[in-house]
């Protein structure tokens, strides 16, 4: 049995054109990804899940030698995780023999080999588990603001504005980084459940617009200077 890494990378991103493979510091960002991947000698093998020929000659071009062809109508804006990985997982069932995928998103330049090894120690032996990397809101989300006309500000919730911050529960929010589970994960509905290896708020961005995308840039040259 073995463990199989998939990048679910579809051409469409609205935010960032071709976001999964644009040249982020030098190299199109899915090649950071995989490189990580491939260097952590853990995967028997990286696949990535994707509906564009422009995304699999890129990925050729890099080393990645296997995909999953994935239908248009599983490309769309409105289309879960969980539904392209149950795709691939029923694609790969078909041809090989595996126990656990790892679902690893495409611009995730910042992901460590220590936490892809924590992971699949934390999932051995069990099925009804998913580990990904979470980090700490910086400020409590029950306390939040929103912006109407005019740059006027109301509160969401008032009464929580006026507790201290050291009233609430820490809350995280996922990075966006990876999924490590037992393949059957992406096949169940209920009963499953999350553990989370934390990050400081400078280990991960997960990019989402091109604010994050610049940001990102610049903490990732930072890293690589050991200046941070």
């Amino acid at each position: 049995m073995s463990n199989i890494a998939i990048i679910p990378a579809r051409i469409g991103s609205k935010r960032i054109k071709e976001k999964n493979i644009k040249i982020f510091c030098s190299k199109p960002i899915i090649q950071w990804t995989y490189e990580i991947l491939k260097k952590s000698k853990i995967f028997s093998d990286i696949y990535v899940s994707t509906e564009s020929e422009k995304i699999i000659r890129v990925c050729k071009k890099i080393g990645i030698k296997s995909f999953i062809k994935r239908p248009k109508k599983l490309s769309g804006d409105k289309i879960g995780i969980r539904e392209v990985m149950e795709h691939a997982v029923a694609e790969l069932d078909k041809k090989i023999l595996f126990k656990n995928t790892c679902c690893v998103f495409p611009c995730s330049p910042f992901m460590k080999i220590k936490n892809l090894k924590k992971a699949l120690k934390l999932i051995r032996n069990k099925k009804d588990c998913i580990v990904h990397t979470v980090t700490k809101f910086r400020h409590p989300p029950e306390r939040s603001l929103f912006m109407k006309k005019n740059n006027f500000l109301d509160v969401v919730n008032k009464k929580n504005i006026y507790l201290m911050t050291q009233d609430f529960v820490p809350k995280y929010h996922d990075v966006g980084q990876f999924y490590f589970s037992h393949k059957s994960i992406w096949t169940k509905k209920k009963n499953i459940n999350r553990i989370g290896i934390e990050l400081f708020p400078w280990e991960a961005i997960d990019i989402d617009n091109i604010e994050d995308w610049e940001f990102a840039k610049i903490l990732f040259k930072l890293k690589k200077t050991n200046k941070l």
